[in-house]
C-alpha cells in the first residue's frame, strides 16, 4: 500500500490556474502531502521526487496558442496516476493523441452533468448519475485519445471527463477542487485513496515528528540562531527547533520599541518559562528611535529597520561565536506561499518569480550560515495549527498579520517615543473590545448553526452584503500626521485622531470594510478618547483593497 508521507508526495503541476494553490490544499484537507510544482518540470524531475500522484491544474491558455504551458509527454508513462483539471484534461488529451476544439459556447459557472452509461468511473464511484458541477473555460476535448473513454458530459461538453483505467489516467474538464462542485471532495478522495491507493496519514502529530527528526538530523550537535519576532511563523520554527534540539537553539529578540503593547513581554515569557532554549533580548528601542528620527518616507523606515534587524542579529551571532563554539545554522520562519512567490522549488527548473524571497538576505562579509526552514512546505493556516499541537499559546498562534516594521508603518509621518505611546494604547483597546466581539459572534453563529443546521449556516456566512455578520479578521489603530480641534471639560483641545481599520479577508489579496455595529464603534471611540492622553476624536475607515491597501503605509 503507497503512503502520503512527504517524501512521496502529489505533486499539483501548475499551468498557471487560479485554483493551483487551492488544489493542493483540497489534498492537504484530506491528509495526504502535495507539492506544487512548475509545468516546466521534466519527467526526469518528476522521477527523483518519486510522487504518489499527479495532478494537474487548470489554465488560462489555449493549448493550442503559441506560447501555450505544455507538460513532458514522458511523465504519462511513468506509471504514476494522473488526474487533470480543466487545461489539465486538454493538455493530456493533445499530448496523448487527442484533440480540443474552440466552442461556440462558453461555459462557465454551475453546469448539470450526466455520467455516462455502463460501467460507472472509479473517479466517480459513489456519487449520483446526475450532479452539478463547477466549469470556466470555452476549449474542449474533442476527440479523446486512442485507449479513452468518456466518463460524463454536460449540454455545452461531450467530453466533460474521460479516462483511461488500465494506465490510471484520468481528466476532467471542470473544477472539483472548488466548493461549487459538491461532489468534488467525493472525486479527490475516489482518486487519491481508491485510485492511487493512499493513506490519509499526514497530520499533526506525525508532521512535528517528520519535522523533528529531519532538524535532528541536519543539525547534529552544532548550534542555531533564530531571529525571533514573535510572530506566528518564527515562533512556530522556534518551538519546533527546542523539541528538536533544545538548548543547541538560541532565540534572539529584537525589540525594536515597535510592537504592540506588552508583546515583547509575552513573548519573552513563552520562551522563556515554556520552552528550554537560550533566550536574548536586545533591547534596541534606543538605536531604532535614533535611526527614525525624523524620517516620514514610508519605504525609508522599513528600510532602515530592515537593515538595523540584521545588524542587531548578526552582532549577537558573533558574540555567541567568541566561545569557541560558532553557530552553523541560522532557522527562520521560510513558509510555502514564499517558495512559490519567489519562483524557488526543489527540482531545478525555472519558475515565475511573482516577488523576492523576505527571508533570503545577503549574509555581511565574514559570516555566513546554512539555513533550516522547517515550514517551507506549509500554508500558512497549516503552521498555525503546528503551532497549535506544539503547545504555543492563542495569542501566538492566531495572531493577526503584523508588518516587520512593526508600528511604524501604523504612524503616519516621523515616528516619536509620544506617537508610539499613544498609538500602543489605542491599539490594545481596539483590540481588545474587537477580540469580544469576535467571540461573541462566533459563539452566535455556533448557535445558529446548532438550531439551523451546518449546510444553512455555511450559505448564510458565505453570502455577501453588509448585512451579514462575519468575525473580524484584522483590526488595529493607526495614528495620522494631523491634528483637530475638540472640546474636552469644556476646554478647547487641539489633539491627534485615532483612525479605525477593521477588514474581513481571506487572504489579503482582497479585502472589505467590517460592517461592525454602531454599537461596537460607539464603545471604541469613547473608551479610546476617555483612556488615551492626547486623542480627541476616532475616525473609522470604510475603504475596501483595492483601490486601498489594508495598512496605510
Amino acid at each position: 500500500m503507497a503512503t502520503s508521507a512527504a517524501g512521496s508526495p502529489v505533486l499539483v503541476v501548475d499551468f498557471g490556474a487560479q485554483y493551483g494553490q487551492l488544489i493542493a490544499r483540497r489534498v492537504r484537507d484530506l491528509h495526504v502531502y502535495s507539492e506544487i510544482v512548475p509545468c516546466d518540470i521534466t519527467a526526469d524531475e518528476v522521477r527523483a521526487l518519486s510522487p504518489a500522484a499527479i495532478i494537474l491544474s487548470g489554465g488560462p491558455a489555449s493549448v493550442y496558442a503559441e506560447d501555450a504551458p505544455s507538460i513532458d509527454p514522458a511523465i504519462f508513462e511513468l506509471g504514476i496516476p494522473v488526474l487533470g483539471f480543466c487545461y489539465g484534461q486538454q493538455i493530456m488529451a493533445v499530448t496523448l493523441g487527442g484533440a480540443v476544439g474552440h466552442t461556440e459556447k462558453g461555459e462557465y459557472g454551475p453546469a448539470p452533468l450526466t455520467l455516462a452509461e455502463g460501467s460507472p468511473s472509479p473517479l466517480f464511484a459513489g456519487t449520483p448519475c446526475e450532479q452539478t458541477v463547477w466549469m470556466s473555460h470555452r476549449d474542449a476535448v474533442s476527440q479523446v485519445p486512442e485507449g479513452f473513454v468518456v466518463t460524463s458530459s454536460t449540454d455545452a461538453c461531450p467530453v466533460a471527463s474521460m479516462e483511461c483505467a488500465e494506465r490510471r489516467l484520468f481528466a476532467t474538464q471542470f473544477h472539483p477542487e472548488v466548493r461549487h462542485t459538491p461532489y468534488g471532495d467525493a472525486l479527490l478522495r475516489n482518486f487519491l485513496f481508491g485510485i492511487c491507493g493512499l493513506e490519509p496519514n499526514w497530520t499533526m502529530d506525525s508532521i512535528v515528528e517528520d519535522a523533528v527528526a529531519a532538524i535532528k538530523g541536519q543539525v547534529g550537535g552544532d548550534r542555531v540562531i533564530l531571529g525571533l519576532s514573535g510572530g506566528v511563523d518564527s515562533s512556530v520554527v522556534a518551538a519546533l527547533c527546542a523539541k528538536a534540539i533544545g538548548k543547541q537553539l538560541t532565540c534572539v529578540f529584537v525589540n525594536h520599541g515597535l510592537l504592540r503593547k506588552n508583546e515583547p513581554e509575552e513573548v519573552e515569557e513563552v520562551f522563556t518559562k515554556q520552552f528550554d532554549v537560550d533566550f536574548i533580548h536586545v533591547h534596541a528601542e534606543d538605536r531604532y528611535a535614533a535611526l527614525l528620527a525624523d524620517v516620514s518616507e514610508p519605504e525609508e523606515k522599513r528600510r532602515i529597520i530592515g537593515t538595523q534587524f540584521w545588524k542587531e542579529f548578526f552582532a549577537v551571532a558573533e558574540e555567541l561565536a567568541c566561545d569557541g563554539r560558532p553557530v552553523k545554522y541560522l532557522a527562520q520562519g521560510t513558509i510555502y506561499p514564499d517558495i512559490i512567490e519567489s519562483g524557488a522549488r526543489k527540482t531545478g527548473g525555472k519558475a515565475s518569480t511573482i516577488k523576492s524571497h523576505h527571508n533570503l538576505i545577503p549574509f555581511p562579509e565574514g559570516v555566513h550560515f546554512d539555513l533550516i526552514e522547517p515550514l517551507d512546505h506549509f500554508f500558512k493556516d497549516e503552521v498555525r495549527a503546528l503551532g497549535t499541537a506544539l503547545g504555543l499559546p492563542d495569542h501566538i498562534v492566531h495572531r493577526q498579520p503584523f508588518p516587520g516594521p512593526g508600528l511604524a508603518i501604523r504612524i503616519i509621518g516621523t515616528v516619536t517615543r509620544e506617537k508610539l505611546e499613544i498609538l500602543k494604547n489605542a491599539d490594545a483597546i481596539v483590540r481588545e473590545e474587537l477580540d469580544a466581539y469576535n467571540e461573541q459572534l462566533k459563539a452566535r453563529i455556533a448557535e445558529q448553526t446548532a438550531e439551523a443546521g451546518a449546510a444553512d449556516e455555511l450559505v448564510r456566512c458565505s453570502a455577501g452584503g453588509p448585512e451579514v455578520e462575519r468575525p473580524v479578521w484584522q483590526y488595529f489603530a493607526v495614528l495620522p500626521d494631523v491634528r483637530s480641534v475638540g472640546v474636552m471639560g469644556d476646554e478647547r483641545t487641539y489633539a491627534r485622531p485615532i483612525i479605525l481599520r477593521a477588514v474581513e479577508s481571506s487572504d489579503a489579496m482582497t479585502a472589505d470594510w467590517a460592517r461592525l455595529p454602531y454599537d461596537v464603534l460607539a464603545k471604541i471611540s469613547s473608551r479610546i478618547v476617555a483612556e488615551v492622553p492626547g486623542v480627541n476624536r476616532v475616525a473609522y475607515d470604510i475603504t475596501s483593497k483595492p483601490p486601498a491597501t489594508i495598512e496605510w503605509e
